[in-house]
């Protein structure tokens, strides 16, 4: 048969496939032809991947993919009719914004074209982590145990069909060029899915769901995220008081993340506009309901190219507004750290070429901000504006 694979991270197998786990190895018998998209050498006996959608994370099990002669055949102790997708719950997980990122929906859209009669094994097993995901993880194969295959040192598994790996197109989103179909993986049927799961009741906005004059007299929601520890917005009460004084409800949230989802999906379900501090809460953008806003602060700093990729272009997939409010020197912290002259505050984009490294303990771990309330206002009222249209 076959093995596709188009990345380090990502390969297609059919065929008498061997999951040997004391190895990490998986065995695919040599009479198949293989072809590498990256490589067509077809001398290449074996190649080494990382079943985690980003390149260069740590604490992600290497995996070896080997064609295997005559000379070592595993035998299986396990054998399945249907396929297995192989991925690791390593890198990033933690995080809230890359547990969604780049393994639920990933997992989600790889996953899709088996119907879910496909098996989950995890590789850098966490309990911990599919406990908190487990009515996600139920809603996308059937065969509800996800094996933790690095601990199955005494078994090799064998299939016909297996991916390694997890398709990643875009943060939050799948590539635009792939073909589109209703019934098809999308980030909106994704949402859907997620309504179901979690028993959301609001589909969309107030505004967007009946014209009458009850809606239209009903005040807006809105949910500011709150952080503790870094990025923090210092003023968060004048802002709740301006907030209700142009017409809104108001609700200031933790934005450390809950370990009960189901009560964190459906207090994000029932607002329609969301604002933050770039940062991982602002995923929780994937239980607002359709036509909602999402404000996402900017940190002052060269940060406005990933702040945007990350939760900016995800909205148009998600039927979500998007608006941004940048915070200026004035409203940040590190004015009053560094002097006026410092390439910090005048010169911010020459940090761009000193790397990640610099950029994150700098303008994401050591900067809180004060709001100009004249300037929010503004951002305030077109969300409003947004909600109610």
């Amino acid at each position: 048969m076959e093995a596709m694979c188009t990345s380090s991270n990502y390969c297609e197998i059919e065929g008498d496939i061997r999951i040997e786990a004391n190895s990490s190895t998986i065995y695919v018998l040599k009479k198949y032809y293989v072809e590498t998209m990256s490589n067509n050498n077809n001398s290449i006996n074996s190649w080494t991947i990382e079943p985690y959608p980003r390149k260069g994370t740590s604490h992600v099990k290497k995996w070896i993919i080997k064609l295997s002669g005559h000379n070592y055949i595993p035998k299986c102790t396990q054998n399945y009719t249907h396929p297995a997708i192989l991925f690791s719950i390593g890198g990033f997980t933690g995080n809230y914004f890359h547990d969604f990122a780049d393994l639920l929906f990933p997992l989600y859209s790889t996953s899709y074209r088996f119907r879910k009669d496909v098996h989950f094994l995890a590789s850098d097993y966490k309990p911990w982590w599919t406990s908190k995901y487990r009515q996600i993880l139920e809603n996308l194969t059937v065969h509800n145990q996800i094996v933790d295959i690095d601990g199955e040192i005494s078994q090799v598994h064998c299939f016909n069909n297996v991916v390694v790996g997890l398709k990643f197109h875009k943060e939050l989103a799948l590539d635009p060029l792939l073909p589109n179909s209703p019934m098809g993986p999308s980030m909106h049927n994704f949402r859907q899915l997620i309504r179901q799961i979690y028993s959301l009741e609001r589909e969309t906005t107030i505004t967007s769901r009946k014209r009458d004059n009850y809606y239209k007299k009903k005040r807006a929601r809105l949910i500011i995220l709150s952080r503790r520890k870094t990025r923090s917005i210092l003023n968060e009460g004048k802002i709740s008081r301006l907030a209700r004084k142009l017409g809104y409800e108001v609700l200031l949230a933790d934005a450390g993340v809950s370990t009960n989802m189901s009560e964190l999906a459906r207090t994000v379900n029932s607002f329609d506009v969301l604002m933050g501090i770039h940062g991982a809460g602002l995923t929780n953008m994937v239980f607002l309901p359709d036509n909602a806003v999402l404000i996402q602060v900017v940190p002052f700093g060269p940060v406005d190219g990933f702040a945007r990729r990350d939760f900016e272009n995800p909205c148009h997939g998600m039927n979500l507004k998007y608006l941004e409010y940048k915070i200026t020197v004035e409203e940040s912290s590190l004015s009053k750290q560094y002097p006026n002259d410092h390439p910090i505050l005048n010169d911010p984009n020459s940090y761009k070429e000193k790397g990640w490294d610099d950029i994150w303990s700098i303008y994401l771990n050591k900067q809180n901000v004060t709001i100009d309330l004249r300037r929010l206002k503004g951002t305030l009222v077109k969300a409003l504006k947004l909600v109610r249209r």
